[in-house]
């Protein structure tokens, strides 16, 4: 499953910024899809990659484009942009009146979509569907998706709509899948609510009780704070860290949710094998040192027994060793950054050594 397509049933419940949220926090490689027939708003919301704005004429118009001799998922690369931070986008339609042009692609474009990650340089694509209905016609881009999330406010009527919605929706996508239940048939259809973080488990809970009664199968995935403030430096418009908003913390329990939840989580590639290191010669042992050869004796008279005069004065020497520096020691009242450890490696203070060495660069 590569294509999680996020939609809601009514009013503006904040599908684009959850969407943005969950794809740029996503455990794998993900691009963002504007597939909302009634617009696109992130070339007015967000710079390129490049800073400035992005171009509207590259996306969903000039796919449909090409479309028109068929849809290969290998040309999706080709109408893709970077958003400013690194995040890959499908711009949307510049307004509804284009999505004429689409008539009759939204299912080719579901299934491009969903293959996009078998390619060796494919991700996996959150869509943004916008709001749906009966006659939506990105209807029929859902029923390509690996998953549908309709996103809510924890609202007593929105609540409802949303409920409604999830039986329309599973009536219609799973009607040949011979009555399966929502979480067994495909695309499975979860709910994702927008509330405030004091009140996420209650409103989840309550939810999800609701939702048991009346939709079998059907299920509150996670909650997304309401957090203005996020929102709002996530689309540049304001000046607070974006990884340590309210919504990225809960956009990535809800990635981490999802995506153990689908089985999306590639198993880790096992390491290298170590190459095996020839072994090392014993260091060559110094050579014993020679006994010192016997000197002649010489005779000397009475007097050369004790060479010096009664009364003359002698001097004591003490022999004089070198003296090394041990870690953390001071020199002319400044601690020395680098020594030498006992066993003789040289190594660096600590605060230089994340550092890196031009020695330790790859050259590509």
């Amino acid at each position: 499953m590569t294509l999680i397509a996020l939609a809601a049933d009514k009013g503006s419940p904040g599908v684009t910024t959850s969407a943005v949220a969950l794809a740029a926090v996503w455990p794998r490689r993900a691009l963002y899809a504007e597939c909302d027939p009634h617009g696109g708003d992130l070339v007015y919301r967000m710079p390129a990659d490049h800073g400035g704005p992005l171009d509207p004429n590259r996306g969903l118009v000039s796919l449909a484009v090409d479309a028109r001799r068929g849809l290969d998922v290998g040309v999706l690369p080709q109408h893709t942009q970077r958003l400013r931070g690194g995040l890959e986008i499908l711009v949307g339609l510049g307004n509804a009146d284009q999505a004429h042009g689409m008539a009759g692609l939204w299912a080719q474009l579901g299934r491009a979509l969903d293959r996009f990650g078998e390619l060796a340089h494919g991700a996996d694509v959150i869509a943004d569907c916008g709001r749906i209905g009966p006659d939506s016609p990105t209807v029929d881009l859902l029923a390509q998706a690996g998953l549908v999330l309709l996103v809510a406010r924890a609202e007593a009527e929105q609540i409802a709509h949303v409920r409604d919605r999830v039986n329309s929706l599973a009536a219609r996508l799973h009607a040949t899948q011979g009555g399966s239940a929502v979480s067994l048939a495909r695309p499975p259809i979860g709910v994702v609510l927008i509330a405030a973080p004091h009140q996420a488990k209650q409103v989840a809970r309550q939810v999800g009780e609701l939702l048991a009664a009346s939709t079998p199968g059907a299920e509150v995935l996670g909650v997304l704070a309401y957090d203005q403030t996020g929102a709002a430096a996530l689309a540049g418009r304001g000046r607070g860290r974006v990884d340590k908003a309210l919504l990225t913390r809960t956009a990535r329990e809800l990635a981490a949710t999802v995506a153990h939840r689908y089985g999306l989580i590639r198993p880790q590639a096992p390491p290298p094998p170590q190459q095996q290191q020839p072994p090392q010669q014993a260091p060559a042992q110094p050579a014993a040192p020679q006994p010192p050869q016997p000197q002649p004796q010489r005779t000397y008279g009475a007097a050369a027994e004790n060479p010096y005069p009664a009364g003359a004065q002698t001097v004591t020497t003490t022999p004089i060793t070198p003296t090394s520096v041990t870690p953390g020691s001071v020199h002319n009242g400044a601690t020395n950054p680098y020594f030498t450890n006992p066993r003789g490696v040289p190594t660096t203070a600590a605060n230089l050594k994340s550092v890196p060495h031009p020695s330790d660069r790859t050259v590509a």
